[in-house]
């Protein structure tokens, strides 16, 4: 173990943020590489839009969001959350492996349940350990490197995927991908550090009448996170049900192969996506050192840019090509592009968000409890939701339910603008340490009062 100082991040704080961002990847390939395999998927077993909605949304998020809270509390609790997600990746890695071995759609289904069991001790302990292993204003940047796992993953997923479901088939995607999951477990297991936990946390898990209602009931009452929850739901809604979709819209609607769209929607998607989110991190904490609200207000930005770069995409004529830097580039990969851009700032930023407004001993749950929200309604609803309109809508149906679900956006940018009213983030716990001991406080500055609007939140006390 090692403390959680300033002082105190070295070359292995570092080896175990890529160790979990990598795990975070393959999570990502994982859940998420279905979406290149739909049409083949669809074909073999003679599904309709509406059920690989079921079997690329709602069946994984309602088995990740039935667990993800009791595992996450249990994280909280004082677990070795090192250990619970070495051996959640090995369990979700496993089940993706059988995922490639099903025979009917059902046990597909099954399969798929399989893998969300796993992944839904992952996410949340990781960020509760990110968020002891570095400072307060690193931890914008730190989680927004940790959540380029999406970006990565969909990157990989696409080009690799699509053109292993091409050339082998796409039972070979799930063999291919679930396998270095359980070789990451291992390395995660002996070679990651456990977070020494702060005072205030390690106190709180010994309380037994500290119950997961009680602490949901905590974090629910915490300034800003309802609303910023609503606003991440509505958000996700729309997103995962264009991540799903989207491929399968240009196989379908500009007559590309497998590997054609994958190639297209992964470098566009996860390129712009890993630049975008690198960028917003950078940019948030250092706007927060002036006004903590931007924690808030910089991901509402990038949801309400996302919105045009959408219906753009779809609205846009296929063969009217854009002409930049003296080459002709296919409008499609602009705009998914843009989109990616734009839409890689909300996710790390909340999730930042949601970590400075509780203390270090809910932070698993908070993690938890709102990705409780964008799992259950976007990767759940979101690529039912659109299954299940293109189905409804009948001829050039994927484009019309793509164009209703981005409309989402503009009320979850509300929901973060009236979050943002009522945002307050907390203090660290060692800074309240710190503040208590006499020679440290002679030595640092007083700590800001939280209620005051020139709160730097970005400030080093250390």
């Amino acid at each position: 173990m090692i403390p959680s100082s300033n002082n105190n991040v070295n070359w292995r704080t570092h080896t175990t943020l890529l160790l979990l961002a990598l795990i975070y990847v393959f999570s990502y390939i994982d859940r998420n590489v279905i979406a290149i395999l739909i049409e083949p998927i669809k074909q073999e077993f003679g599904a309709s839009d509406t059920m690989m909605g079921l079997l690329s949304g709602l069946a994984f998020a309602t088995v990740y969001s039935l667990l993800s809270l009791p595992l996450s509390h249990i994280a909280d609790k004082g677990v070795n959350r090192r250990n619970m997600v070495a051996i959640c990746c090995g369990l979700w890695s496993i089940a993706t492996v059988l995922c490639g071995a099903v025979q009917s759609f059902w046990t597909a289904l099954l399969a798929r349940m399989g893998v969300a069991v796993g992944e839904a001790g992952g996410m949340a302990p990781s960020i509760s350990m990110l968020s002891e292993l570095y400072p307060k204003n690193r931890r914008s940047l730190v989680i927004s490197i940790f959540m380029m796992g999406p970006h990565l993953g969909l990157l990989l997923a696409m080009i690799i995927g699509g053109w292993i479901a091409q050339e082998y088939g796409w039972r070979m995607v799930f063999f291919v991908f679930g396998a270095p999951g359980i070789v990451l477990a291992v390395l995660l297991y002996f070679f990651g550090i456990e977070p020494k936990r702060s005072t205030e946390a390690t106190q709180e898990s010994a309380q037994p009448h500290h119950s997961l209602r009680s602490q949901l009931s905590s974090i629910i009452a915490a300034p800003g996170f309802i609303w910023l929850a609503l606003g991440c739901a509505l958000a996700g809604t729309a997103g995962y049900g264009y991540v799903i979709w989207a491929p399968t819209y240009l196989v379908r609607t500009q007559e590309m192969s497998l590997a054609s769209a994958g190639l297209i929607f992964g470098i566009a998607s996860g390129v712009s996506a890993c630049i975008g989110s690198l960028f917003s991190g950078v940019c948030c904490d250092r706007l927060v050192q002036k006004q903590y609200r931007w924690q808030i207000l910089f991901p509402m930005l990038g949801i309400l840019l996302s919105f045009p770069a959408g219906i753009a995409l779809i609205l846009w004529p296929s063969d009217l090509s854009i002409e930049l830097l003296g080459f002709a580039i296919s409008p499609s990969f602009i705009f998914i592009a843009l989109f990616a851009f734009f839409n890689s700032w909300w996710p790390s930023l909340s999730y930042a968000a949601v970590s400075q407004i509780v203390g270090s001993s809910q932070r698993a749950s908070a993690a938890a409890l709102l990705n409780l929200f964008l799992t259950l309604f976007g990767a759940g609803l979101g690529p039912l939701l659109t299954g299940g309109l293109s189905d409804y809508f009948g001829d050039n149906g994927l484009a019309n339910a793509l164009l209703v679900t981005f409309s989402l956006f503009l009320l979850s940018a509300f929901f973060y603008l009236i979050s943002s009213f009522n945002y307050r983030p907390v203090q660290d716990d060692d800074h309240l340490n710190k503040a208590a001991s006499p020679t440290l406080s002679n030595s640092h500055k007083a700590e800001p009062n939280i209620t005051d609007t020139n709160y730097q939140q970005g400030e080093n006390h250390g």
